[in-house]
């Protein structure tokens, strides 16, 4: 008997030293941020799916990025000498690194993005909070990130664990926060290594918290907030009225030429990701790179525009995105979208045409919502329905790095459009004419051969343009067979450029040019997209050579639809108005004419291509008066976004969006429901067709639309447009 006593009693001593260091402040502490570890990598396998298509570079930091700001937090608690001080003040930390996670998991359930800091202070317009839901959308696995707080009572309770009253030494707050700093700053470079102007950008949620972490992402939005707020703050009432005076001054009245021949039609936008002018009519070994695209644009029923330029700025497609939506710039640094777009007030296409004519309207995009904040400014453009990445199968090899393929996305999305309520605004954004312009063989025309130059970059781009044409093709088809075609006006266009100007010298030689003459005027009149309007039984149409950008979109569409534009605040010019000014401003100041272009602190003739090196007098004041528009303009512009002035303008019969009335969840269902609310009264083709389904009617040849769904994406977390992804390395913005 004993010996027993003797033999327990030197178990529990061998036991307790084992597990002594528990005990200690240092050991409790290490104990929490495991824990913090732990549950990060529970939500970020089980609830945000960010190991799905990670790099090794992502991978090692969803790995680390959850220790070092745990670390910080928690270890505020050495600082603290007093055990009635110390273990509060940790476990408060820790709660809230609990909470914070947790909040997330149940946010990102029901909006495929993370709760940024304006929603969680309650004062986000877009209300995004997540109220009674929030019980719906818990799941058993939940109980994983709160089980641990009950263990930690009951081994208290029963003195399996106690507090350490023995203080550390002073010198281990300021070792541990070292270390913490050290930690984020490794995980901060592998970041920036693996994609440049992470923190600058901020263009995506996600990949923020792929690379950092939820609580450096939070405390970076927090910061973005606090800029935000602070600019806003700094606007007076009275400051929308230089804009007011600018948007007076500048309006160009609709010609009356073209004024509401397309009122009340369907209204399709289709955002041609990184496709240049050049492209249109181009022959490649004899081949037509874009034989459906050079149809549409040399149709009499196609407005068209030669000398039409992007605009963008850092924000790059979200840039043209807002140019095209509300007739102003993006922001001098960074994305608005990105940057403000949580409470931004826009005056946007959305609403201002379901107020003119009542659109309904959506976007169909097949990438994660969170992409430039889509989610969210989408909502405060007043979007009614935005179908992303989560309406479409987007597994195997159906979607690439930044989204579903352009002719499954077209394809896939006629359920949902075939239920919308006519008249409606329907934009499309491509991406598979994307960077690095790489196409699986399958998806690879057979009869088609690209080019043969220097350059994987350059001969990939025509191979994507032709595949993007082709899905054109197939949509076109779908919507005159359907019967939409003669019901809407199709709008295409091209947001930035695609070959960077790195590259342009190995282009060159394709477009019959001269490689060892290439220069910083041939970059610039390489800005040059698409934009054109084809109205169909309309036969007025043609190619305008008249100079433009994005910028004035707006207005010349809203005119065509028969849309006063006075009221409103746009920055651009009807294009088709014989009263407006042809100087295009480029996001850095530069800018072309008619006659000349201006870039890099250099003039050049447009006639010859030649520096302008001794410009006469009046040259020099032409030049002046252009450069002091584009700076006018582009100074109210960036005025009016970052302190958020629309929100002092309130015209007259004018409702603002109220962005709480979206959700984007449910969207086909929320159709369904609405078609059979309307019944009879119901305009949907759907309706029109006995409630009889249409994508029968669709011919695609995309190989992947019968496959079987997989268990994998290939949609990343990655750059959508710029910065080296895009460019090819070259960082510098294009003109």
């Amino acid at each position: 008997m004993k010996q027993d006593l003797e033999r327990r009693e030197q178990t529990t001593m061998m036991h307790k030293g084992r597990f002594s260091w528990i005990n200690t402040r240092f050991g409790f502490v290490m104990v929490l941020i495991v824990l913090v570890w732990a549950k990060t990598q529970l939500a970020n396998i089980m609830d945000f799916h960010l190991y799905s298509g990670a790099s090794i570079i992502q991978v090692i930091t969803l790995l680390l990025n959850p220790i070092p700001i745990a670390a910080l937090l928690i270890g505020i608690a050495f600082y603290f000498r007093k055990s009635k001080l110390f273990y509060p003040v940790a476990i408060i930390m820790y709660l809230i690194n609990t909470l914070l996670i947790h909040l997330n998991v149940i946010y990102y359930r029901e909006f495929t993005d993370f709760m940024s800091v304006a929603t969680m202070l309650g004062y986000n317009k877009v209300n995004q909070g997540l109220g009674a839901s929030g019980f719906a959308l818990t799941n058993i696995h939940d109980l994983l990130y709160w089980i641990d707080v009950p263990i930690f009572i009951v081994l208290f309770l029963l003195k399996k664990m106690h507090f350490d009253k023995q203080a550390t030494t002073k010198f281990m707050g300021f070792a541990f926060s070292t270390f913490a700093i050290f930690g984020a700053m490794t995980v901060l470079v592998l970041g920036e290594a693996d994609r440049p102007q992470l923190i600058t950008r901020q263009f995506d949620s996600k990949m923020l918290v792929k690379y950092l972490g939820i609580d450096t992402y939070t405390v970076l939005d927090g910061i973005k907030t606090h800029g935000v707020t602070e600019m806003r703050k700094s606007a007076k009432k009275s400051d929308i009225d230089n804009v007011l005076s600018y948007v007076n001054n500048h309006y160009a009245d609709a010609n009356a030429k073209y004024a509401g021949i397309a009122k009340g039609k369907n209204v399709f936008v289709i955002h041609l990701e990184s496709f240049q002018q050049f492209s249109l009519d181009l022959k490649v070994n004899n081949q037509a790179v874009t034989p459906n695209l050079n149809n549409i644009y040399h149709s009499d029923s196609t407005i068209a525009f030669d000398n039409f330029f992007h605009q963008v700025g850092q924000g790059k497609t979200s840039d043209a995105e807002n140019m095209l939506e509300t007739s102003t710039f993006g922001l001098p640094q960074g994305s608005l979208f990105a940057t403000q777009g949580n409470n931004q007030t826009f005056e946007a296409m959305p609403n201002i045409l379901k107020q003119n004519g009542g659109y309904s309207s959506a976007v169909f995009h097949g990438n994660n919502a969170s992409f430039w904040n889509r989610s969210n400014v989408y909502k405060n453009m007043g979007y009614q329905y935005f179908f992303d990445a989560s309406y479409y199968d987007t597994s195997g090899d159906k979607a690439t790095g930044y989204g579903l393929k352009d002719k499954l996305l077209f394809y896939d999305s006629i359920p949902y459009l075939e239920k919308m309520q006519q008249p409606f605004y329907a934009k499309y954004i491509t991406v598979t004419n994307h960077f690095p312009y790489s196409l699986d063989d399958e998806d690879k025309d057979p009869n088609f051969t690209t080019t043969n130059t220097d350059s994987d970059v350059v001969n990939g781009y025509f191979e994507t343009n032709h595949y993007l044409d082709q899905s054109i093709g197939e949509f076109f088809n779908y919507l005159k067979k359907s019967g939409l075609y003669n019901k809407s006006i199709i709008v295409l266009y091209g947001d930035h450029y695609g070959i960077s100007n790195s590259e342009n010298k190995q282009l060159a030689s394709v477009l019959g040019k001269d490689p060892s003459d290439w220069n910083d005027f041939d970059n610039a009149q390489l800005q040059r997209v698409p934009f054109m309007i084809n109205i169909p039984g309309w036969h007025g149409g043609g190619i305008n050579h008249t100079y433009g950008g994005e910028i004035d979109v707006m207005p010349t569409l809203l005119h065509l639809l028969g849309v006063n534009t006075k009221k409103y605040v746009q920055l651009g010019q009807d294009l088709l108005s014989t009263k407006r000014q042809q100087v295009v401003a480029f996001r850095d100041k530069d800018f072309v004419t008619p006659k000349y272009t201006y870039t890099n602190h250099v003039l050049y003739d447009n006639a010859t291509g030649e520096a302008i090196k001794n410009p006469s007098k009046k040259i020099k004041a032409q030049v002046a008066k252009y450069k002091k528009e584009v700076r006018q303009q582009l100074s109210v512009s960036d005025n009016l976004n970052q302190k958020d002035l629309l929100r002092f303008y309130k015209p007259k019969g004018y409702k603002s969006v109220n962005a709480s009335d979206y959700n984007y969840s449910n969207g086909l269902a929320k159709l369904q429901r609405l078609n059979k609310q309307l019944g009879t009264g119901s305009t949907s083709l759907w309706h029109e067709r006995g409630d009889k389904k249409s994508q029968s009617l669709y011919e695609t040849d995309a190989p992947e639309k019968d496959k079987p769904k997989s268990d994998t994406s290939r949609i990343q977390q990655v750059n959508p447009d710029g910065g080296d992804d895009t460019d090819g390395g070259d960082d510098t913005p294009n003109p």
